[in-house]
């Protein structure tokens, strides 16, 4: 058996014997070599670089893993992750809401982790084509970001081992609408450490905001706040300054009154009796301090809720608008310090409520669920942190029941007195022990990620977080706006100090309200899919480029990564129901060969998974029968020719109800669906395109069919134009020339006969010849024939109508012969004389040949419209 870790085999011997100097050695050699992100089983180990690292968070990365088809293919990173969960939104496969569980010690860069993701999802859950949905998203990952550094501000410190420690834990819920993009999201807060506002350790800070306030705070806002320039933070009261100075600053800032601020921290009042009568008892000055402290936590956590509130109120979409989260836990790290109290451990009890989740939903379970669906599985031994949770919060009788249980006593609390009472009800613990050298009265919690020394001193007075009554009413009468939004006057509101009646209400304690909204954190993270991201800090002095083996592997055995990367490797990570598999993977069918499966099949039984012999619905046991029946298929088409080892069918069993499998395999399934989805989408493609081939080829026959009648219409009706045209040509210039003819014959007969006697030699211009000669110009169609016929007409007739016809000058006729044809010559051929000049026709387009063909210029000066000669009579000069 060999199990990949961040690049390395490690084989069965080694594994046994040391994963976790494998392990270490891996990650060494992965950091010195600027990579800080590394799959250990089911686990994203994160380590610190403690250095700027350029485009390792950069937009275009974001997209690269967000487009990939496999992005667990990529190189390990915290975008992995995010996209894992983005995707298991609307995934088909159980879409249930997702949560991301960020952990580690303080320093390890928890914060840090879940801002990059807060970003990742703010870029990758905004829709592409849609403006609006990319402008809220862009909205809200712009107001999400910037609640960053105010949040920040005022709820991060410095401590002796991070800069910047949060001093609180959050929830953040992105919500998302059906479409899977960011419509909104939520904040939730957890125990905020509002005792570093009045106390912190040796060389430790308050909150950030004061020093903020102290550096960056313009003039006007000094003037305004008393701040001196140069001024720097400390808590009251300073010792150049006198108390009356300080009263009066406060009082200025508060919006109250300096005599009735004095009063009431000075002054302590008293109900008692069944008449409630009050008293006025003076407070000494140790108690003075502590109302003065109380005044100052109270005002700083009203404001950190009501900052939060203002976050939740410019964020959080509507109900009604999103459907599912992706949950952002980042808590507070596991805490070790010389001087532990209430707040070290209420945040220890935290981070072994969430190593017991993990260790549920990842260890216990899968043996559990293995054992429930009648699977062979070998147990492994792992780190149980039952015991420790039985020891802080078991019942009847642990730490939180006697703390508590000395608050609801109202007497004095002993240091002394309540150690003797945690070690002598709780002897019988394993993870309780003591150190005897202490001189300081304290007692020894055993955590799983290693043992913690907490004081007696002072635990009851902080799980009291008494409020006293006239604090919460003076700030009441303040002129401060804010403050009077921070502490509206209810009357119906009562404190923990005033009881109603004779019946005293049980105390509602600091270690109570944290554990109640740690159980509320706890079911929301059991109903959803959690992911986990192990924050390492490679060294506690926060330097580059520096490894220290024992302090990474500390961190490693105390989160259960060697565990877990036992039994990823041994086990099954991957269970889906027989429903959402088969809906899911029944596309896979489609590969199984044709032939039977039988003993004679291409597939023995033994080379054959596991199938189904207990599924309870057996309509899906054929179904998951036929789908598994494929993975050899599946196996055998990936691997590589040379891999015949390699082609086996990976590890798969069928349980009661759900199918388990290894990574491998829901890789394998993934691929042949998405082989499978292709084929079909190739097909749906290829039968579209010959459905659209054929209907354009239809479409472009028939628009062939309709241009050639549309055509064969048109040449018919021209045509029918064109002959209608010609036939009325033909019959108008059949009439013309007979009605023609007749009238030249009449007058030609008439002129004959008058001067039939006149000699044809002389050429006198008489009136007689010149009337002769305007009829003949007139009547020269039919007088060009008369020229040519054998009878009737004289020499001189003839000549005298050519002369007329072809507009010859005014001369001598005699000086012109026209040389006529002879009378035994048969036919009579004729030439077609070139007119002068141009000739138009008043119609578009004659249907005549060469009618609209301009002909050429004659170099002769006759001139007429289409002027007939006869062939054989030539123009000669006389």
């Amino acid at each position: 058996m060999c199990v990949c870790v961040c690049g390395l085999s490690i084989f069965e011997p080694e594994f046994a014997k040391g994963i976790s100097a494998s392990v270490l050695r891996c990650l060494q050699a992965r950091y010195m070599a600027d990579t800080f992100y590394t799959n250990a089983g089911c686990t994203l180990v994160a380590l610190n670089p403690f250095k700027p690292v350029p485009q390792l968070y950069s937009p275009e990365l974001m997209r690269e893993y967000h487009a990939a088809p496999q992005p667990q293919k990529l190189k390990p990173h915290v975008f992995t992750v995010g996209e894992q969960t983005y995707r298991n939104v609307k995934s088909l496969i159980e879409p249930v809401n997702q949560s991301i569980v960020v952990s580690g010690e303080s320093g390890a860069g928890k914060t840090w982790t879940s801002r990059c993701l807060m970003k990742f999802y703010a870029v990758v859950a905004a829709s592409p084509t849609s403006w609006e949905s990319h402008k809220i998203a862009e909205r809200i990952e712009q107001r999400i970001l910037n609640s960053n550094p105010v949040m920040e501000a005022f709820g991060n410190a410095c401590t002796l081992r991070n800069n910047n420690s949060s001093r609180f834990g959050k929830f953040i819920q992105l919500q998302l609408n059906r479409a899977q993009q960011l419509v909104g999201a939520t904040v939730q807060t957890y125990l905020l450490e509002k005792t570093r506002v009045v106390c912190q350790a040796f060389s430790e800070r308050n909150f950030h905001i004061f020093y903020q306030i102290c550096k960056g705070a313009s003039e006007d806002e000094r003037l305004q706040w008393h701040l001196p320039e140069g001024a720097a933070f400390s808590w009251l009261p300073n010792p150049e300054r006198s108390l009356e100075g300080s009263v009066r600053t406060a009082a200025s800032l508060l919006g109250l009154q300096e005599d009735v601020l004095l009063k009431t921290v000075q002054i302590r009042t008293i109900r008692a009796g069944r008449q409630q009568q009050v008293f006025q008892k003076p407070c000494p000055r140790a108690e003075c301090d502590t109302r003065r402290d109380c005044l100052a936590k109270l005002i700083y956590a009203r404001l950190f809720d009501w900052l939060v509130s203002v976050i939740n109120s410019s964020i959080c979409a509507d109900t009604n608008s999103w459907t599912t989260f992706i949950g952002l836990l980042d808590v507070y790290g596991f805490e070790s310090f010389p001087n532990n109290s209430l707040e070290q451990l209420c945040i220890n009890y935290a981070n072994e409520k969430l190593q017991q989740h993990f260790v549920a939903h990842y260890l216990r379970a899968q043996q559990e669920e293995y054992a429930a669906e009648d699977l062979e599985w070998s147990f492994i031994s792992y780190q149980d942190n039952q015991p420790c949770l039985d020891l802080i919060e078991g019942s009847p009788i642990s730490i939180c029941s006697l703390i508590n249980e000395e608050c609801r006593l109202n007497r004095p609390s002993s240091a002394a007195q309540l150690q003797t009472r945690i070690e002598t009800a709780l002897a019988g613990s394993p993870c309780l022990g003591h150190n005897k050298l202490s001189r300081e009265p304290s007692f020894i919690v055993v955590h799983y990620a290693g043992p913690v020394r907490y004081h007696t001193g002072g635990l009851v007075e902080k799980n009291k977080d008494p409020i006293p009554p006239e604090l919460t009413g003076l700030l009441q009468q303040s002129q401060d706006p804010l403050l009077l939004g921070l502490f509206p006057t209810n009357p119906k509101e009562k404190t923990q100090e005033e009881p109603s009646g004779q019946s005293r209400a049980p105390v509602l304690t600091v270690v109570s309200k944290f554990k109640a909204s740690l159980e509320q954190l706890l079911q929301v993270l059991h109903s959803t899919t959690p992911h986990y991201i192990r924050c390492i800090k490679p060294n506690s002095q926060g330097q580059a480029q520096t490894f220290v083996q024992e302090e990474v592997l500390s961190q490693l055995e105390a989160c259960g990564l060697v565990e877990t990367i036992h039994i990823s490797a041994a086990g099954f990570p991957i269970r889906v129901s027989h429903q959402n598999f088969v809906e899911r993977y029944k596309l896979l069918r489609r590969l199984r060969p044709r032939t039977s499966s039988g003993p004679h099949g291409p597939y023995p039984a033994k080379g054959l998974p596991e199938w189904c012999p207990h599924a309870k619905e057996a309509t899906l046991e054929p179904l998951l029968h036929d789908i598994l029946h494929t993975l050899p298929v599946l196996t055998q088409t990936k691997a590589t020719p040379g891999d015949l080892a390699e082609a086996m069918p990976t590890p798969v069993h069928c349980g009661r109800t759900k199918v388990f499998m290894a990574d491998s395999m829901l890789e394998l399934l993934e691929c042949g669906r998405a082989q499978v989805l292709e084929q079909c989408a190739r097909c749906i493609q290829s039968g579209w395109r010959r459905h659209r081939q054929r209907k354009q080829e239809r479409q472009r026959q028939a628009a062939i069919l309709i241009q050639a009648a549309i055509r064969s219409w048109l040449t018919r009706k021209r045509i029918q134009r064109l002959h209608a045209a010609a036939t009325v040509i033909k019959r108008t210039w059949q009439k013309w020339r007979i009605r023609m003819a007749c009238l030249a014959a009449e007058e030609l007969d008439d002129v004959e006969e008058k001067h039939l006697s006149q000699a044809p030699g002389s050429l006198s211009t008489s009136p007689l010849q010149t009337k002769l000669l305007e009829a003949v110009i007139r009547l020269w169609p039919l007088g060009l024939v008369l020229t040519n016929t054998a009878m009737g007409v004289g020499s001189f007739q003839r000549k005298l109508v050519v002369w007329a016809c072809l507009q010859l000058p005014r001369g001598s006729p005699s000086s012109y012969t026209v040389q006529t044809a002879q009378q035994d010559q048969a036919g009579v051929t004729s030439i077609r004389a070139m007119p002068q000049g141009s000739i138009k026709f008043h119609c578009k387009k004659s249907p005549l040949r060469y009618a609209d063909i301009c002909p050429e210029p004659s170099p002769y000066s006759v001139t007429g419209f289409n002027q007939i000669l006869l062939e054989r009579h030539r123009l000669i000069h006389m």
